[in-house]
Order: C-alpha cells, then sequence, then structure tokens
C-alpha cells in the first residue's frame, strides 16, 4: 500500500461511535482528517481534540443529510461515509412508506450527493470512497430492513462507481458492517435474550468493537489495487 495523497480525508459522521473510531485509525496512519456531524457538536469536537493530539490536522464540519452543503472539498483524497439515522426494528409487513422514504433518503440519496460532491476532488487525487454498509443485506435480520435496504442500495452504487470512476484512479469499496457493540447499537436497547441469541449466531460467537470496523476501512481506503470489493466485518454471521 501507498502513502496518502496530498490533503484530507472527508469522514462523514466522524461524530458517531464508529465514525470517530475510524477518524482515530486514519489519523494513526497518518491521514488529517475533516469530519462531519449532524447535530453533536460536543461529539464531533471530542473526536477532534482527540485527533489534534496524535498530531494531525483536523476539521468539524455540520452535514445535514441528504440535502446538506458538504462544503468546499478540495483536497479531499478519501471519502469515508459512515453516517445513518438510528434504525427502528421493524417487520417488513408492518414498516410504513413514510419510514422506508425517510431511511432511503437520509442514507441512500445522501451518500450520493456526498459522492457527487466529493469526486471532484477524489478524481484529481486518485483517491478512495468507503462506505459503511451492512452484513444484513446478506443475511437479513428480521425486523432491519430500513438498516439492510438503503445499505444494499448503496452497495450497487459503490459496484457502480468502481466501474466508471477507475479510469479517473478512483476506487470504491464497501464495508459491510455485522452486529458492533458501539453507536447506534447501544441505544437500540436490545434484551438479554435477544443478545445471547445473536451471538450464538456468529461463528466468533461475540460481538465485535468500533476497532474491528475502523481497521477495515483503512485497509479499504488505502490498498491501491482493490475497488469494487465489500469487506465483511461480521465475525462469520453471512459465512
Amino acid at each position: 500500500m501507498k502513502g496518502w495523497p496530498d490533503g484530507f480525508a472527508y469522514v462523514v459522521g466522524g461524530s458517531g461511535g464508529l465514525g470517530a473510531a475510524i477518524c482515530e485509525a486514519l489519523a494513526d496512519d497518518g491521514a488529517d482528517i475533516l469530519l462531519t456531524y449532524r447535530s453533536a457538536r460536543a461529539a464531533a469536537d471530542a473526536v477532534a481534540e482527540g485527533i489534534a493530539a496524535k498530531g494531525r490536522r483536523v476539521d468539524v464540519r455540520q452535514l445535514s443529510l441528504p440535502d446538506g452543503e458538504p462544503g468546499d472539498l478540495e483536497g479531499c483524497h478519501t471519502l469515508v461515509f459512515a453516517a445513518g439515522p438510528p434504525v427502528p426494528q421493524h417487520y417488513i409487513s408492518k414498516v410504513e412508506s413514510d419510514a422506508m422514504r425517510h431511511a432511503m433518503s437520509v442514507e441512500f440519496l445522501g451518500f450520493v450527493n456526498v459522492v457527487q460532491a466529493a469526486l471532484p476532488a477524489l478524481r484529481s487525487a486518485g483517491g478512495s470512497i468507503v462506505a459503511l454498509t451492512s452484513a444484513g443485506q446478506y443475511k437479513h435480520p428480521p425486523g432491519d430492513v430500513l438498516s439492510t435496504a438503503p445499505k444494499a442500495a448503496i452497495t450497487n452504487v459503490i459496484g457502480g462507481l468502481a466501474r466508471e470512476e477507475g479510469r479517473f484512479g478512483v476506487r470504491a469499496n464497501a464495508v459491510a458492517v455485522g452486529v458492533i457493540d458501539a453507536g447506534m447499537f447501544r441505544r437500540l436497547g436490545f434484551d438479554d435474550e435477544w443478545i445471547a441469541a445473536a451471538k450464538a449466531n456468529i461463528p466468533l460467537g461475540r460481538f465485535g468493537d468500533a476497532s474491528d470496523v475502523a481497521a477495515a476501512v483503512a485497509l479499504a481506503a488505502r490498498a491501491s489495487y482493490m475497488t469494487g470489493q465489500t469487506l465483511r466485518v461480521d465475525g462469520g454471521y453471512t459465512c
């Protein structure tokens, strides 16, 4: 793997549990960081302070998906999309159209809009796109369609970007996330019975943590001959 180009990594959703770990991993690997938040400014500032303490340049920017203005992205060599709203657990038969529309709008359209804004800089840098998606798109967890559906659409676009943007030297990959004991998962309030059953369904017998995801993102961002791929960070759930 080669070193980072001049510029910065743009981490959308960098204030969240997974996003923060990704920012730290990229900074540890020598990248400067521009991270976004939607409403949690204090959390974003805390992440930025940690990155600055590592000796890396860092900036914080508010971004509301799907239609928020990403701002000037000149110098962006890496785009990491790690944003997503809290997802209520509903069976497909019970999902209301407004809820599905909202999920697709925020995550899928938000991703597409950010990618379009970043592509001129990424083409100039011969850069990289990495999107967090869901292992559930390969083995559906009942009740999780509001997460898996938009992320499956993002995965499809990742493949399209790899095909269309490779001529400019731009790579696009995804990291499909299983159950990670961080961020949104901790806010969903699963009971002990659900947790025990979920762990029993994972070959490694445990949940991952944010650093597991961050390591995969850093690999996908730096691997200069890998594009159009999905790394499954799920403890073997989709084996």
